[in-house]
């Protein structure tokens, strides 16, 4: 049996996601390994998503700091997010000490990072091969937010990396020192009687267009309460359960709820900023995309170059959306410009990720 350490980032939900995808098809293809889940803003999530598999434990500890938002807004608060990264560089070697005690007393085998770098540098220092999946790393996430100091530092854990998979949407360069490939989208299972049972559910009559408004776990904006956007005609929206708007038209996902792929794959449209886990959801279950324009943000601007050029998405700015009313033209819209010619790769991907862990 090998030990795979899995480091998830602490930003948000999607990296979470996104990852459970890919851990459960790795313990269905490989009945020989057991995997350690390092991560911590998400840790009740993830353990929920797993309470019932023997082979996945976990170990809570923080590894990265992600964005830092201005309050009420989807753009960075520059300053803080400097001090922030700075105060994780200057602790990093501390970090990275307890790791590799951790990577040591676990006899850890294979270490895979979505996307930190505490993992990888870990990794890097006890000659374990190391596997980053990401559309991005912190690095050129950072870049023209943070000090090129602070960069420097965290390029270097980067470029320690064994083997390299860049996700859709990517604007990395080859990190990988043993391999570089480019893969697609992928997602969790979705399951069309759950999918039936939702839309059911919220649009007994059928007669509703559904709407997936999505911001992300990490983002609280007071005002949302406000938007005429929930008065448009027509339209059931679904939110996640910590968005604080009560309306008749607004449907929240409840609380504790841990298979949220099915609210995705029940909308008609989703309507979300440029975050990869809830678009690769989207794209997976053949719905059409609305995402809110955030220039400031590199990984975004990736993002959305990408869905802009495979015909995947239509583009609002957030000064729009403070008035925005969905019609029935602006719906259809987005639906006939959509081209999904994607599947989820979740099944190639861990195949590929299984032969590395079987080739040690």
């Amino acid at each position: 049996m090998k030990t795979v350490a899995y480091y998830i980032s602490d930003y948000g939900y999607g990296h979470a996601t996104r990852s459970t995808a890919i851990i459960r098809e790795l313990l269905k293809g490989n009945d020989q390994i057991e995997i350690i889940i390092c991560h911590s803003f998400a840790i009740e999530f993830l353990r929920q998503s797993f309470i019932h598999e023997e082979r996945v434990t976990f170990r809570e500890v923080s590894t990265d700091v992600g964005y830092v938002l201005q309050e009420n807004s989807l753009e960075p608060d520059d300053d803080l997010l400097n001090d922030k990264v700075a105060s994780y560089v200057s602790g990093f070697f501390i970090k990275l000490r307890q790791e590799m005690c951790f990577m040591k007393a676990a006899n850890i085998s294979f270490v895979i990072s979505d996307i930190s770098p505490l993992g990888i540098a870990s990794a890097a220092a006890l000659n374990v091969p190391s596997l980053g999946i990401s559309n991005f790393t912190w690095f050129t996430a950072y870049e023209g937010l943070v000090e090129k100091r602070l960069l420097a530092f965290l390029k270097n854990q980067y470029k320690q990396m064994t083997y390299q998979l860049s996700l859709a949407c990517s604007g990395e360069p080859d990190w990988g020192i043993k391999e570089n490939r480019s893969v697609g989208f992928y997602a969790r299972e979705v399951k069309t009687p759950e999918v039936q049972r939702i839309r059911k559910q919220i649009d007994p009559s059928g007669k509703s267009h559904i709407i997936y408004f999505g911001l992300g776990m990490k983002v609280d904006i007071d005002t949302l309460a406000e938007l005429p956007l929930w008065h448009s005609p027509n339209c059931k929206f679904i939110v996640s359960s910590n968005v604080q708007v009560r309306h008749p038209n607004v449907y929240k996902i409840p609380e504790g709820e841990i298979e949220t792929q099915h609210y995705v794959a029940a909308a008609d449209l989703v309507m979300t900023k440029a975050g990869w886990g809830t678009i690769s959801e989207a794209v997976c279950a053949g719905v059409p995309l609305l995402i809110m324009n955030r220039t400031s943000v590199k990984e975004d601007r990736h993002t959305i170059h990408y869905l802009i050029r495979h015909h995947l998405c239509e583009l609002l700015d957030w000064e729009e959306l403070e008035s925005l009313i969905l019609t029935p033209s602006l719906i259809n819209r987005c639906k006939e410009q959509y081209i999904n010619q994607y599947k989820n790769e979740a099944v190639h991907i861990t195949e590929e990720i299984n032969k590395k862990i079987n080739s040690k």
